[in-house]
């Protein structure tokens, strides 16, 4: 297998500076699946090329034993394309010859290192079943031209028609480090294998790989299933880490969002309408422990707290400062923490914790409520929280109210297509929240019950939707 990097650059034979290989000699290297070499077929002050070339032995590969300590693993044929292909052998070796490149270091020209150049990268060959279309899907949006040539299966038979191998050359301005760790991360995401074992390693790879690129990517979620070879826990952990990665302060813009969607919703009032019909929800069912999850600043916990029938209230939230707030206002803490009377602070706990993971502080309770919490959350993280609270945690009664985005063409201030808060990932309408709370009781076996909250409008429903999910 052959990979070529080409710059453009005068003098272009920096090239050899930043991947720490003279452009006058021939390099190569013993690895475990065979041997790699690296020359230059070109090295002018305009133009100047380094090829890294692979010969890859299948016959000792499958006398290796298999293994996460074994780096070749065990193939299960002696006759197969990996010798020809570019596959993870290239990702290992590219890891392993570019090191120091691909770490962003030039001891000599550091600011060599971090300088955008014209760089052109060529793979000579390249599974992909997905098809021309997928390699563009994974490429373009980095900002790279993308060039891709198929090859037919065998030319003296043209009847057979193409195969699923691919030429593919990728140009843009961009620092080496960045075009290798994308060359590093994609292509075994293409070729949809790894050579070795899958473990929590890899995970750990992949995010530093993918630090700053990865979770604002498109196809993210495609690329993380297909480089952990669709192993599904590890796929989960490392989506629900990059949708922290792609919104890492919680608190950030917090109130700014939320006194927008106030405002939208203040005429009706909406707020106080929830609140007093998610409390009601909670008598109907007999509750008697409850948790809030994503509490916020406690306003719910206030007026749950109210009625003494509850015994145990809990409010989780990630974000520190929107507990801080709901401390003072229950009173826990704050000049006016005194006036809360023993048995009072005895029924309220406030606990800090993401939605993303299983946690057993939230086992064993009556009911939660998931007030305007899930439109919040990407595919990715909602995916994780459902299984956080429906299969671990399993309350025996789940309260979720979310917008109706029917409704929406009912609020004057609000453009066509436009979100209540500018942090919301979507807003279901009624048939789409229909459909998640049935694929819910099909999954985890809760039967839902629906309720509209706020004026009900005879075309576009209520402004705001509730299921009372239960086992």
């Amino acid at each position: 297998m052959l990979l070529t990097i080409t710059s453009h650059q005068p003098p272009a034979t920096d090239l050899g500076y930043l991947l720490h290989k003279n452009p006058d000699r021939l390099h190569s290297f013993d690895l475990s699946f065979g041997q790699a070499h690296v020359f230059y077929p070109e090295a002018k002050n305009d133009c100047c090329t380094a090829a890294l070339l692979l010969e890859i032995d299948p016959v000792g590969l499958v006398r290796k034993k298999r293994g996460p300590a074994s780096e070749g693993g065990l193939l299960d044929q002696y006759v197969n394309d990996r010798p020809y292909v570019a596959s993870s052998f290239l990702s290992v070796a590219i890891a392993r010859i570019f090191a120091s490149a691909l770490g962003g270091r030039a001891k000599e020209r550091k600011e060599l290192a971090e300088q955008p150049m014209p760089l052109t990268a060529k793979i000579s060959a390249i599974p992909c079943r997905a098809g021309e279309s997928f390699i563009r899907r994974l490429f373009e949006p980095l900002g790279y031209q993308v060039a891709v040539r198929g090859h037919i299966l065998d030319e003296k038979f043209p009847e057979w028609g193409e195969s699923s191998y691919y030429t593919v050359e990728l140009s843009g301005k961009i620092r080496l480090q960045q075009l290798l760790t994308h060359l590093y991360v994609l292509i075994p995401v293409l070729d949809a294998e790894k050579h070795y074992w899958i473990g929590d390693a890899e995970v750990e790879k992949l995010l530093h790989r993918g630090e700053g690129w990865l979770a604002a990517h498109p196809e993210k979620e495609t690329i993380v299933k297909r480089y952990l070879r669709h192993r599904h826990h590890l796929a989960r952990e490392a989506l629900a880490r990059l949708a922290e990665e792609d919104n890492p302060d919680p608190d950030a813009n917090q109130e700014q969002n939320a006194a927008a969607e106030l405002e939208i919703e203040s005429p009706l009032k909406l707020w106080q309408q929830r609140m007093a019909a998610v409390v009601e929800a909670l008598r109907s069912v007999g509750a008697r422990r409850v948790l809030d999850l994503g509490c916020g600043e406690g306003k719910l916990l206030r007026e749950i707290l109210e009625d003494k029938s509850f015994t145990e209230v809990v409010g989780m939230d990630v974000s520190h400062r929107s507990l801080e707030i709901a401390a003072e206002r229950l009173h826990l803490e704050g000049r006016q923490r005194d006036r809360l009377p023993a048995k009072q602070r005895e029924r309220v706990q406030l606990i800090h914790g993401s939605l993303m993971y299983k946690d057993k502080r939230l086992s064993g309770f009556d009911a939660a409520c998931v007030v305007e919490v899930i439109e919040h959350l990407d595919p990715p993280r909602l995916a994780a929280f459902e299984r956080v609270l429906f299969e671990h945690a399993r309350p025996k009664h789940v309260i979720v109210t979310t917008p109706n985005a029917d409704y929406n063409v009912r609020f004057p201030t609000l453009l066509h297509g436009q979100f209540r808060h500018k942090d919301h990932r979507f807003e279901w309408t009624r048939a789409e929240f229909r459909l998640w709370a049935e694929s819910i009781e099909k999954r985890f076996h809760y039967k839902p019950v629906f309720a509209g909250i706020g004026p009900a409008d005879p075309e576009v429903g209520a402004p705001t939707q509730m299921g009372v999910l239960s086992l």
